[in-house]
């Protein structure tokens, strides 16, 4: 038999399990740094209705008048907590309760999408998704899922059967790919606080933290899905999440032009 051919090169005698792997040099590129990633919350924007919702996306349009190119991704909300509610009940595995979960952040952003369709708003799949920067150059507007489509692949968070990877993760993960430095995320609220304000008036706000001492504090309830604070601090571009007030009129459109608004939480 002839020796086998080698075409040499970093990985070529690998099987991709060794150790070694973590020295090899890796500068990832950056596909559109300059692109706003935004969710718009379910539970606390979509739930709400258009008063709410409408004044957001004028905000939405005025940056994209602007210049500033914008990708929209939109969570599940209440709907989307009573898919996990049954589905744990009849005990459904993490991966059908995923895939079944991804469902209303998608009817979520096709509503987005039909009220955007006016200014360019254009409702994509994740198959979809390396068409972005011909839709952006178009000028469109484009609206999809936050649910990254893990779906019956997704794995099993520790101490609880709810998908650890939701429409916050699939925000964070979306603009780690495209090299966005910040996440954006729309609530209803200015953002961090001591405690939850809806329940305790003493709480004070939170403009600036960082991932350790967030996680040090130990608060009982997060603004952003735990798993997405395990993240941050390895991100090579995402380095920041900033949480925004969506009903305080002018305060989206602040943090698209990059203003410090709201909370911003770093790695």
């Amino acid at each position: 038999m002839a020796d086998r051919k080698i075409i040499e090169s970093t990985l070529a005698r690998t099987n991709l399990t060794d150790h070694d792997l973590a020295n090899v040099a890796y500068s990832p590129t950056a596909v559109m740094p300059d692109v706003r990633v935004v969710k718009i919350g379910g539970q606390s924007v979509m739930d709400r209705g258009r008063a709410a919702l409408f004044p957001i996306l004028d905000e939405l349009v005025a940056a994209r008048k602007e210049g500033i190119q914008v990708v929209v991704l939109v969570g599940g909300g209440t709907r989307a907590r009573h898919i996990y509610s049954i589905a744990s009940e009849l005990e459904m595995p993490v991966g059908v309760m995923a895939t079944l979960g991804k469902y209303i952040p998608m009817q979520n952003a096709r509503m987005v999408q039909m009220l955007l369709a006016k200014h360019g708003g254009l409702y994509i799949l994740p198959d979809d998704f390396e068409k972005l920067p011909l839709y952006l150059q178009l000028g469109c507007l484009p609206v999809m899922s936050g649910m990254p489509p893990f779906g019956y692949w997704e794995k099993r968070e520790e101490g609880s059967r709810i998908p650890p990877h939701r429409t916050d993760a699939g925000v964070f993960l979306s603009a780690e790919f495209l090299g966005a430095r910040r996440a954006i995320f729309i609530k209803d609220e200015d953002g961090l606080y001591t405690d939850d304000p809806k329940k305790n008036p003493a709480a004070t706000h939170i403009p600036r933290i960082s991932v350790a001492d967030l996680k040090a504090r130990d608060l009982p309830d997060l603004v952003v899905e735990r798993v997405v604070l395990d993240y941050l601090p390895r991100a090579r571009a995402c380095k920041e999440l900033q949480i925004v007030n969506g009903t305080t009129p002018g305060t989206v459109l602040a943090a698209l032009r990059g203003q410090d608004v709201g909370t911003i939480i770093h790695a």
